[in-house]
């Protein structure tokens, strides 16, 4: 018998019957996979650890070996097997001091303040306010003869792909290229409307926008209010300024991370 199938018997010999029937079930999962017997023994391991019981050699921080250490010199001075004039003149500094001095430490730990001088102020064109949550830019764009509050966004181009096109939006604003992360090359959401009837044509009676999630990687956007009238908002905020059908489609897919 080999030294794994030896590990695996003592393994089967150990656990109770209840946890058998879940290596049987283990082994009818994995070996369809190709594991080999050994992998499936490990995982009968893992599956022991969910029941409490540690796991062999397991690894220990350096704090945690230090403790050990410090806990068998201790058992070996009591039973006077370690000479303790080695340590005459030394100042020892034991596992047990350091975690006082920690706790102590964390006791004086006093939390900044979320609340900045851009939320006494609301200065929504900031984004070092509302710490605690995720803002969403918001710009002011003429949408036929009015002017409302949108995401960002721009006209698709042939031969484009949607993910270039929000990309391009989001340029367009800071003039240069933004230092933003899409997530993804599939819009997480749409929003359909239909023109007002004026302007509707047998080719076209609505139109579709194609949202897309990124995520600013600095701390500044280049934007300035002469060029661009724009806000950053919470999720909570975003009523107050946009329109109920758009702020209706919106929230499906803003979620808070």
């Amino acid at each position: 018998m080999s030294a794994e199938e030896k590990e695996m018997a003592e393994l089967l010999q150990q656990v109770g019957k209840s946890n058998a029937c879940a290596w049987t079930l283990d082994r009818k999962v994995y070996a369809s996979d190709g594991c080999d017997q050994l992998y499936q023994c490990r995982m009968l391991r893992i599956y022991r650890i969910g029941f409490g019981m540690e796991v062999e050699k397991s690894l220990y921080s350096d704090h945690e070996i230090r403790c050990l250490a410090e806990e068998r010199r201790l058992r070996r001075r009591k039973d006077k097997y370690d000479d303790e004039d080695d340590d005459l003149g030394k100042e020892i500094v034991l596992a047990q001091d350091l975690e006082e001095r920690w706790e102590q430490k964390l006791r004086k730990f006093n939390l900044a303040s979320r609340i900045t001088d851009a939320d006494r102020s609301n200065d929504q064109t900031s984004l070092n306010r509302k710490l605690d949550q995720n803002l969403l830019l918001l710009v002011k764009q003429k949408v036929g003869d009015n002017e409302i509050w949108l995401l960002p966004q721009a006209e698709w181009q042939e031969g484009e792909t949607l993910r270039a096109t929000a990309e391009r939006a989001l340029v367009s604003l800071s003039g240069s290229r933004a230092s933003a992360k899409f997530l993804g090359n599939v819009p997480c959401g749409v929003y359909k409307y239909k023109f007002p009837k004026a302007v509707q044509t047998e080719s076209g009676v609505g139109a579709k926008v194609f949202f897309f999630k990124a995520l600013l990687q600095g701390h500044h956007l280049p934007l300035t209010k002469e060029k661009v009238d724009y806000v950053w908002v919470s999720k909570g905020e975003l009523a107050d300024y946009l329109r109920p059908e758009y702020h209706s489609q919106v929230t499906r897919f803003v979620v808070d991370l």
